[in-house]
């Protein structure tokens, strides 16, 4: 590695505490400016490590985030969103952090040193060479993270990396190294602020690029989504209006013959069959919508 630019002092900042708050706030929004940009140098790869994803959940396999602290909070983050959003697999698509759940919440101290956590941690879940691994770390080199990706490296599976510095550490063990070396912090070494955007930033692409590829869109809309209170049951009856272009009776009633499932009340309508015929379609198709009515 040979900077560590999330490190070093940011010398827009060298009085930050004797700013006033409207000149920290302008700081921080100018600072966070050039984020964007510089996760823009990285599509290619990102758009591989997309592929990859997509490739991996479609055959079976797990996609597991894994980071300590900050790095390893919005991993879990990401991965939690997408349940509810796009009925995503939990056991497989999900994140790790070090120190375990309780981390979450709370700093554990020490708890990204240990190097053989990180394999420990992955052992546990059950990895296999079917699976993708994204490392996550804002420096780059963190023990468990490198750890991690060392194991999964020895069981064949996939890996990817997401560092905020150029020629990180933990891209030695990528097969897809993303870096988004967004520059020093305004307050020096805390990397929730630029670093932690970026990363969020760069996991909103992956994990939703992963679901719509997957089939887990119509359109723009969320056709997986689980109706589990009265304003999604509300937007799920609203997409299938959308796309059948029934009235709101006649879709409510789809809507609960398709036992609450968006994508078999597409196809139920379109199709003119059963329930359980448009589940048999979908589970042909891997339960991309477009791809059974265009059948």
């Amino acid at each position: 590695m040979k900077q560590n630019t999330t490190e070093t002092r940011n010398t827009k900042s060298a009085h930050l505490d004797e700013m006033t708050t409207q000149q920290i706030l302008q700081l921080m929004h100018q600072e966070d400016q050039n984020i964007p940009d510089v996760i823009a140098t990285q599509f290619n790869t990102i758009q591989h490590v997309i592929e990859t994803a997509a490739s991996v959940y479609l055959n079976g396999g797990k996609i597991i985030y894994i980071g300590a602290g900050t790095s390893g909070r919005l991993g879990v983050l990401d991965a939690a969103e997408l349940v509810p959003t796009f009925n995503a697999d939990p056991k497989r698509y999900f994140g790790l952090i070090a120190g375990g759940e309780k981390a979450l919440t709370q700093a554990i101290e020490g708890a990204e040193d240990h190097r053989q956590q990180g394999a420990d941690d992955l052992a546990s879940v059950g990895l296999t060479a079917q699976d993708l691994v994204i490392g996550i770390a804002a420096s780059g080199r963190t023990p468990y993270v490198v750890g991690a990706l060392a194991y999964a490296q020895s069981l064949g599976a996939q890996t990817a990396t997401l560092s905020c510095n150029a020629q990180a550490l933990i891209s030695q063990y990528a097969h897809y190294a993303i870096e988004v070396p967004v520059g020093p912090e305004i307050l020096t070494g805390s990397t929730r602020l630029k670093a932690g955007t970026a990363q969020k930033m760069v996991l909103n692409m992956i994990s939703t690029a992963t679901m719509i590829r997957i089939g887990k869109v119509y359109d723009n809309l969320m056709i997986d989504v689980q109706a589990t209170n009265e304003k999604l049951v509300s937007r799920a009856i609203g997409i299938i209006r959308t796309i059948t272009h029934l009235d709101e009776q006649e879709s409510t009633k789809l809507y609960h013959q398709a036992h609450q499932n968006i994508k078999a009340a597409i196809v139920m309508h379109f199709k003119s069959i059963s329930y359980s015929e448009a589940q048999q379609l979908l589970s042909s198709h891997q339960g991309n919508v477009k791809s059974v009515i265009n059948a």
